[in-house]
This record gives C-alpha cells, sequence and structure tokens, in this order.
C-alpha cells in the first residue's frame, strides 16, 4: 500500500505545483479510472479525493479539475463500451477480467438489479466500474441509451469526487484551526 500512497503523494504534488496542467491531469486519470483494465490499477478516485482538498486549501480551482474528469471519464468508458460491443464475450477470457470473475458477476448483478441505470452508479464503485462499461457493450446496450445514462454518471463522479475531497479537506482545516 505504501507505493500506491507515495504514488498519490507525488501526483498531488505535481498537480499543486504544476496548476496549469490541473485540467489535463484529471482528464488522464479520469480517462484511466474509466477506462476498462487500467481501472482496476489507477488510483484515481483517491487522487481526484486529494485534488479536492488542494481545492478546499486554494490551491486549485474545481472548474479545469471538474472538466477534464468529466470528459477524461466520459473518453475513458466510451472505449470499454466500444471495447465490449466490439469484442463480446471474448473480452472476459482476457487479463484481468478472467483474473476477477468477482468483478464480472458484481457487473452482471448490476444490471440484472438496476439495468441502464447500473452505468450511472458503476462510475462510483471501483469494482463495478472496472467492468460495466464493458458489460454494457457485451449487452449490447443501446448507443442513445448507454450515452444518456453515461453522460450523467461521468458529470456527477466528476462533480461528486473531488466536491467530496474539498469539503473533507474544509472539514479537517476546520478541526486543525480549533487546536
Amino acid at each position: 500500500m505504501v507505493p500506491v500512497q507515495g504514488m498519490i503523494d507525488a501526483v498531488l504534488a505535481f498537480v499543486r505545483d504544476n496548476r496549469d496542467w490541473a485540467f489535463w491531469i484529471a482528464l488522464v486519470f479520469a480517462f484511466g479510472e474509466n477506462l476498462a483494465f487500467l481501472s482496476i490499477v489507477i488510483p484515481s478516485t483517491a487522487i481526484l479525493l486529494g485534488v479536492g482538498a488542494l481545492v478546499a486549501t486554494g490551491q486549485l480551482s474545481l472548474l479545469p479539475i471538474f472538466a477534464g474528469a468529466s470528459i477524461g471519464a466520459l473518453f475513458g468508458s466510451v472505449v470499454s463500451y466500444a471495447i465490449g460491443w466490439r469484442y463480446g464475450q471474448a473480452i472476459l477470457s482476457l487479463w484481468p477480467l478472467r483474473d476477477h470473475p468477482d468483478f464480472v458477476e458484481k457487473g452482471n448483478a448490476a444490471f440484472r438489479r438496476w439495468g441502464a441505470y447500473a452505468v450511472t452508479i458503476g462510475h462510483f464503485f471501483g469494482p463495478l466500474r472496472a467492468v460495466v462499461f464493458v458489460m454494457a457493450g457485451i449487452s449490447r446496450m443501446s448507443v442513445p441509451v448507454f450515452m444518456a445514462v453515461n453522460f450523467v454518471g461521468c458529470l456527477a463522479w466528476a462533480y461528486v469526487t473531488p466536491m467530496f475531497g474539498e469539503v473533507a479537506g474544509h472539514l479537517v482545516g476546520w478541526i486543525w484551526s480549533l487546536f
């Protein structure tokens, strides 16, 4: 866990020191977080929470983070959907999905329970995020339905995640000021 924390700290320091790149950094990490396979190994949610804490301190503005994360999430999830559509069930036999059948089952269970809304919900749950967009493509969810529910999910995730970090940053600052 230490190497992951070290990477998160390094990325947050880089974002803090290179504010002009905040949009692009958020875009790249959100793309990776929403792309099938990469989402399992990239701690983008933790990074966006940390970036939100930087927003709370006034070191960053939320708008470029939100815009970059929204666009990156949209691109990553659409590419994942296209992979599922194009390669179908064969994609499930490839690494890392073959090594994580529990992720696939969670994706299937989410579709059974919530239907198309599983795509929106999937943005907020790491194990589900790894497969939900691919599963939408495999199941041949219609493109307009996928795009509608995915667009809402991308915007909500890109706003709520750093905003939660910002609120937590304000709370920590307030608690710290009491001492």
